[in-house]
């Protein structure tokens, strides 16, 4: 009789020690659970804007994912710096304006450039005489599996004399890295190693 007791005090225990067991392993998997979840919540949380109108109500926001637009705005950063840079008038502030502002676009490596035509004369050979140039963006591929992203344009430039009107093809490279939104560069990159690849005339029509 206290044999049989004896087993049953120990497969009472057994009985015990295995539950205990069975509940420390739920517990374990519950507390992995809420961990995740909460992890999960606090990303989306991060996520939102919180904006105070006036002071008075609370207005929720969303925030939409900053990388989704990177590679339409860094196309969009390109073609407004050869916009800039490459649209010319015969007038010497309007020139030294849009270069100004293609500047604020690009590193050291576009001054330099524009130095070089500067040293030769081309600028001073746009005003008196009296030529347009304007340019026409074809394509732009940029590269976003490494960075800095490499950048390559295509486009077409298209130069106005009184005698004719001169079509260019024109292709540059560059190198594209994050810089800090402002007024004068709201899509947040710089460019750096800008370099003109090509630059022929594929036709002059005679006016």
């Amino acid at each position: 009789m206290e044999f049989k007791t004896l087993r049953n005090i120990e497969n009472s225990f057994q009985q015990i020690r295995l539950y205990a067991i069975v509940f420390a392993v739920l517990c374990a998997v519950v507390t992995v659970y809420a961990l995740w979840r909460s992890y999960g919540f606090a990303e989306q949380q991060r996520q939102k804007i919180y904006v105070l109108d006036n002071g008075k109500s609370l207005m929720l926001a969303l925030a939409q994912d900053a990388s989704i637009n990177r590679p339409v705005e860094a196309r969009e950063h390109v073609r407004r710096f050869h916009e800039l840079f490459f649209t010319l008038a015969p007038d010497k502030n309007a020139i030294e304006s849009n270069m100004k502002r293609a500047f604020s676009l690009a590193d050291k490596s576009a001054f330099n450039y524009y130095k070089d035509l500067l040293e030769k004369g081309y600028y001073n050979r746009i005003i008196s005489g009296n030529v347009q140039q304007r340019i026409e963006m074809d394509s732009v591929a940029c590269n976003f599996e490494t960075y800095p992203y490499v950048v390559r344009s295509y486009a077409r430039q298209i130069i106005i004399r009184s005698s004719n009107v001169t079509r260019r093809s024109l292709v540059t490279s560059c190198l594209l890295v994050n810089s800090v939104r402002s007024d004068n560069n709201p899509q947040g990159f710089n460019i750096e190693k800008f370099a003109v690849v090509e630059n022929r005339d594929i036709e002059v029509i005679e006016r």
